[in-house]
C-alpha cells in the first residue's frame, strides 16, 4: 500500500495533483455549470436532451428541449413497433390474418354499403333498383357462394385425405 518516492519535492507535486484533481470533482459535484455535471455524471448521455440559457440578469439557466426527446421517443417507438419483422410477423399470425380478413370484410361492407345508399337516392330508376338488390339480393348471394366454397373446401380435404390414407 505504501508507495516509495525519491524526493519529497515529488511527493509535493504529487499531492497537489491530487488536491487540483479533487477541487475539480468538486466543482463538477456542486454543480456550479449544471450542464457540465450533468455531462459528466450521465458521460453525455444528457448532452443533446440539455440546453443552457442566459437569463437578462445574467444567470444562467438550464432547458430540456422538449422536442428532441420527443423525437427521441417517437423514432424508438417507430423503430420497434414498425419494423418490416414486426409488421410481417404479425401479418402471418393468427391474429394478424384474422384482424386483416375482418378488416376486408368491413371494408367491403362499407364500400358496399355506401354505394347503395348513394344509389338509392339518385333520381334514375335503374341505379334505385341497383341499390334495392344491392341491399336484399347481395347477402343471401354471398351466403349461396359461402355454403358453396365450405363445401368445395370439404369435399378437397376429404379427398386429400383419402389419397394419404
Amino acid at each position: 500500500m505504501s508507495t516509495k518516492y525519491n524526493s519529497l519535492e515529488e511527493l509535493r507535486r504529487k499531492k497537489a495533483l491530487l488536491k487540483k484533481e479533487v477541487s475539480e470533482l468538486e466543482d463538477l459535484l456542486t454543480f456550479d455549470n449544471a450542464k457540465e455535471s450533468l455531462s459528466a455524471l450521465t458521460n453525455g448521455f444528457t448532452d443533446k436532451y440539455l440546453q443552457q440559457d442566459t437569463t437578462q440578469d445574467g444567470e444562467t439557466k438550464i432547458s430540456l428541449k422538449t422536442n428532441e426527446i420527443v423525437k427521441e421517443i417517437s423514432g424508438n417507438i417507430k423503430d420497434s413497433l414498425l419494423s418490416k419483422n414486426t409488421v410481417y410477423g404479425f401479418a402471418k399470425s393468427d391474429a394478424g390474418m384474422s384482424i386483416v380478413e375482418n378488416a376486408l370484410k368491413l371494408g367491403a361492407v362499407t364500400f358496399v354499403g355506401n354505394y347503395a345508399r348513394k344509389s338509392l337516392y339518385n333520381k334514375s330508376w335503374k341505379k334505385k333498383l341497383i341499390g334495392l338488390a344491392l341491399i336484399y339480393l347481395a347477402p343471401i348471394a354471398l351466403r349461396f357462394f359461402r355454403k358453396k366454397l365450405e363445401q368445395y373446401e370439404k369435399s378437397k380435404t376429404t379427398s386429400s385425405f383419402e389419397q394419404l390414407i
